[in-house]
This record gives structure tokens, C-alpha cells and sequence, in this order.
């Protein structure tokens, strides 16, 4: 860790503090409980603001709670399968543990929405709509029938939209490829008839350097670089309208949750609050970088032609109607989801300079 790293996070752990000393009864200091949790996560802590960010959250409670809560990290697959973090939490298995949301869809089909919305919002309207909006309502409501307590721990950029073997020239050239994909974006892949299949990430690189997979989406650009998929593919397609932020959480047992005292639970919501400003930040700061490594790799960049932006967009719709009607819950969320972001559409839009705007006049002439 840096200096100025150090100080930022140190800063951070005494603004928590403050926090939960601020939230305690004032005739008293703050009392935690005695926590020894156990986390196991889907995603490995070498990967840069993807699996990062719970290590990052379970130092800065510990730092607070002065040591006397321990949210212990466990690597993908030394506890329990890397994509079953919410049934081993629903059933008790676990106290707690830390996934993006969306691999529990066929139980929970509306999860998928929390974890990422196709044509949806991006980080920074997610996070809005989750903590202005009806967001972290939904969110606890979709759980409390499985016996989980959902915390959002983490928010990161788009997704590219995917690692190609070969370049896509028409829509046709997508019919029948061989092609992972998570959530809601795999089944409107499956609608251009695409042939989807779902692998943890550490299987993904050899797939793709077998011909297993003809290609794969699977996270930002500093996930895939450290996963070496530009190794074996150098078609990279952007933007990743299917998932325009990545959202983490941690998956809490409800009676474990409800065994914690006010104060303790205050701790662990406010640092995954804080762990989401951290992960949106590194995010953020560390792609620009990746792309011109990739570049330099020889691997073509490839921005999606409005016309197949339109195809992406039409079959979305396609599904987003057909799961709305199959799940009342699915619907209840993604209308809302929209009806934020319908709201929020023309400060969007007119509030921020336009994209190309600032790539043309600010970037490219001091090049």
C-alpha cells in the first residue's frame, strides 16, 4: 500500500469510527459484539476492485470494532462452491458471505437486476436509486422470504461487453456462438440465439484458448487483464450494455443478522457503504491504463455499432417483458428501476458534457 494510500484509509477508518461512536447511546461508548464470521466470496481477492473490495471491508471493521468483530475472507472454493453463496446463506450453512447478485436467479429471479441491469443504470444511478430511491427496500423485500439480509458492498464501472475469438461483422455472426454469460444479459444473448453457457471465471481462460468458448464477458478491463484473456482473444467489444454496473453484496444469514446488537449492525452497513465509494473510485481510476496495455498487446478495441446496439436493445425488451410477466417480484423492481431512471433521464443526459464531447476537444487535443 502507498503513503497516500495508507492516509486515505486510515482517514476512512477514522471517519467510521466517528461514525459508530456518533450512532452510540451518549452515555455510552460504543459496544460491539463479539463477532467471528467466516465470508466466503465468489470472486478471488487477487482481483482488482472486483474481489478486493470485502478484504478491504473486513479490515476497516475489525480497525473500528477494535478487533471485536472479525469478518474472516475465505477464497472461492475453500468453504463452499464459489456460486452458491446465498443458498448456503439461506439455509444457515454460512453467517455470511460476499457475491455479486444474480447467480441465485432461478430461485430468485429479481436478484439478477441487483447484480445488473441491461440498458440500465450505471454505478452511480445505481447506487442513487438504492439509497434515495426504492432501491434497498425492494432489495430486502426480494430476500426476506429466503431468509437472507442483503447488504449492497460494492459497485464497480461497465463491463466490457466481451472478449471475442474472432470479429463479429453482422448480427447473424452472433447466431450460434459458444458464449458465457451471467444474469439477464446471457438470456437476451440466448434471444439472438446465441449458444450461453455459465462458468466460474477461473475456468474462462482456458475455454477460450481450447475452443470451448468462441467468446466471454466476464468483468472490467483490470479483472480480464489480470484473468490473461487477451492472450487468446483480441476481439474486445465495449460497451457492455448488458451490465452497466457490477454490484457486490454481502448475503447475510436473518438470524445471524438479528443476533447483532444496533450498533454492530451499524458498523458492518456503514463500512459496505464505504467499501462501495472505494470500489466505484478504484474502478474508475485504473481502466484507461488497462486499454492501452491492451492496445499494445494488439488486441482491436471495438465500439458496437449503433445498429447492433438497436438489436441488443429490442431483444432486451423482448425479455424484460417476458420475465416481468413470469415473476411479479422481477417486474415490481424493474419498473422501478425505469421509473428512476426515466426521472433522472434529462439531467443525465444535459447535466454532464457528452462523452465523445470531452474525448474529441479534451482528450485527443493534448495528444
Amino acid at each position: 500500500m502507498t503513503k497516500n494510500a495508507g492516509l486515505r484509509t486510515t482517514a476512512l477508518v477514522a471517519t467510521l469510527a466517528a461514525t459508530a461512536l456518533v450512532a452510540a447511546p451518549r452515555d455510552a461508548a460504543a459496544e460491539f459484539d463479539s463477532v467471528r464470521w467466516q465470508i466466503p466470496m465468489s470472486f478471488a481477492s487477487t482481483l482488482t476492485a472486483l474481489g478486493d473490495t470485502m478484504p478491504w471491508v473486513s479490515e476497516a471493521v475489525s480497525a473500528v470494532s477494535g478487533g471485536e468483530v472479525t469478518l474472516q475472507v475465505m477464497e472461492p472454493g475453500t468453504l463452499i462452491p464459489p456460486l452458491t453463496i446465498f443458498e448456503n446463506a439461506s439455509n444457515g450453512n454460512i453467517d455470511a458471505g460476499y457475491s455479486w447478485m444474480g447467480y441465485e436467479r432461478g430461485q430468485v429471479p429479481a436478484s439478477a437486476l441487483f447484480g445488473a441491469t441491461p440498458f440500465g443504470l450505471d454505478s452511480p444511478g445505481f447506487i442513487a436509486w438504492m439509497y434515495f430511491g426504492e432501491g434497498d427496500q425492494l432489495l430486502k423485500e426480494t430476500f426476506e422470504p429466503y431468509g437472507v439480509y442483503p447488504i449492497l458492498c460494492g459497485s464497480i464501472s461497465p463491463e466490457a461487453s466481451g472478449w471475442f475469438r474472432n470479429e463479429i461483422a453482422s448480427v447473424s455472426d452472433l447466431q450460434g456462438l459458444k458464449f458465457r454469460a451471467a444474469g439477464v444479459g446471457g438470456e437476451i444473448m440466448e434471444e439472438l440465439q446465441m449458444s450461453v453457457t455459465l462458468l466460474p471465471g477461473g475456468e474462462l481462460y482456458q475455454a477460450l484458448e481450447t475452443g470451448v468458448l468462441d467468446a466471454t464477458e466476464f468483468s472490467l478491463p483490470t479483472v480480464d487483464e489480470q484473468l490473461g484473456f487477451f492472450q487468446v482473444a483480441k476481439y474486445y467489444y465495449l460497451p457492455g450494455w448488458h451490465q452497466p454496473s457490477t454490484n457486490q453484496f454481502l448475503y447475510v444469514n436473518i438470524d445471524a443478522w438479528n443476533d447483532l446488537n444496533d450498533q454492530t449492525k451499524a458498523l458492518i452497513e456503514t463500512t459496505c457503504t464505504a467499501g462501495v465509494t472505494m470500489a466505484m473510485a478504484k474502478a474508475e481510476a485504473l481502466q484507461g491504463a488497462v486499454l492501452s496495455r491492451f492496445q499494445e498487446q494488439g488486441v482491436n478495441l471495438v465500439v458496437w455499432s449503433d445498429d447492433f446496439l438497436d438489436t441488443f436493445w429490442e431483444a432486451t425488451q423482448n425479455v424484460m417483458a417476458r420475465l416481468s410477466e413470469e415473476d411479479a417480484q422481477f417486474g415490481k423492481v424493474h419498473d422501478s428501476m425505469r421509473a428512476f431512471q426515466r426521472e433522472h433521464a434529462e439531467w443525465y443526459a444535459k447535466g454532464y458534457l457528452p462523452r465523445d464531447w470531452a474525448f474529441n476537444n479534451i482528450v485527443q487535443d493534448q495528444q
